[in-house]
């Protein structure tokens, strides 16, 4: 069966039902277009929000990354960076001639490249996806730069969507090396945030760090990024510690070292497993990561220290 001309006409499959998946699935569902997903959290404890947010939606939820890929026009791969090439390498058998694969997800260029000659050699098409900021403000129209052979036709086929998407090359990696140097940045200022504030709140010279940042960038709100930082790290830390981790293998490829990278990156997983561990408050919870003071946060996690050096 012939992949449909009009993307309007198209079956759409997410592998990965996430945040970013769900915000993908209510934003297409809302246009009509039938979507199906795959996550292998389904069959699991922590399967219910998933399987209750698909019935809200009119989600169809499949039971193998086999069955959603050959049974998809259009493949989203929107999985934690370290499942990368594990999504491919399970979807690749079963994508159909012709069916595009956009790699959403946030790995190195050479993860990027490995996965796209999965897909590419039994005649589907991937396209690398490197999504240039957060999701949740934007949804389905979050900046997105696609790379690859396939990526203009791509982009002609999802922007009617309501995609924002760009070609940055029509060589894979290009797009992802953009996402990974940009994420040494961003990324590298969350990790800074919370070992500097929360270093300073434990001598007690807090206001005094505020002050001096302040006067030293002034366009910027080191209160309200303080916030907004922990807060994020708190709840995404584990996605975004393998995105750093990813990271730090982009700048290794240059052949110079990933120290900050690699930090950051370390600094991330810590948070994520305080985090896991209910040190910030379990999820849906009052209390758990939605302090509009980070010093609130930044207690907890002081706190926890002391209890563990005592």
């Amino acid at each position: 069966m012939s992949i449909p001309a009009s993307s309007g006409d198209w079956r759409i499959g997410l592998v990965g039902y996430g945040e970013v998946g769900r915000i993908l699935a209510e934003d297409l569902r809302a246009q009509g277009l039938p979507v199906a997903a795959f996550d292998l959290k389904l069959g699991t404890a922590a399967q219910t929000p998933l399987r209750a947010h698909a019935q809200q939606h009119g989600v169809q939820l499949a039971g193998s990354h086999e069955a959603l890929a050959g049974a998809s026009d259009f493949v989203i791969s929107a999985v934690t960076a370290s499942q990368t090439l594990i999504a491919a390498r399970a979807c690749a058998p079963a994508m159909r001639a012709g069916a595009f694969y956009l790699d959403f997800n946030s790995a190195s260029p050479g993860a990027k490249q490995a996965a796209g000659a999965l897909i590419d050699a039994g005649g589907a098409r991937y396209v690398e996806g490197a999504v240039m900021t957060s999701i949740p403000p934007y949804r389905i129209k979050v900046p997105l730069l696609l790379g690859g052979a396939f990526a203009a036709a791509l982009a002609a086929q999802i922007n009617p969507l309501g995609f924002d998407a760009k070609v940055a090359s029509d060589r894979l990696g290009v797009a992802s090396a953009t996402k990974m140097c940009r994420s040494v940045m961003i990324k590298g200022l969350e990790a800074m945030v919370i070992e500097s504030f929360s270093a300073a709140r434990h001598y007690g010279v807090e206001d005094e760090v505020l002050a001096s940042l302040h006067e030293t960038f002034p366009g910027m709100d080191w209160e309200k990024l303080g916030a907004y930082f922990f807060q994020r790290v708190i709840e995404h830390g584990r996605r975004r510690s393998e995105e750093m981790f990813e990271s730090a293998n982009t700048v290794r490829d240059t052949g110079m070292p990933a120290f900050s990278a690699q930090g950051t990156a370390e600094r991330q997983a810590f948070m994520a497993d305080l985090s896991q561990a209910g040190i910030f408050g379990e999820p849906g919870q009052p209390g758990f990561a939605r302090s509009a003071d980070w010093r609130t946060e930044a207690d907890r996690l002081l706190q926890f220290l002391k209890d563990k050096k005592a």
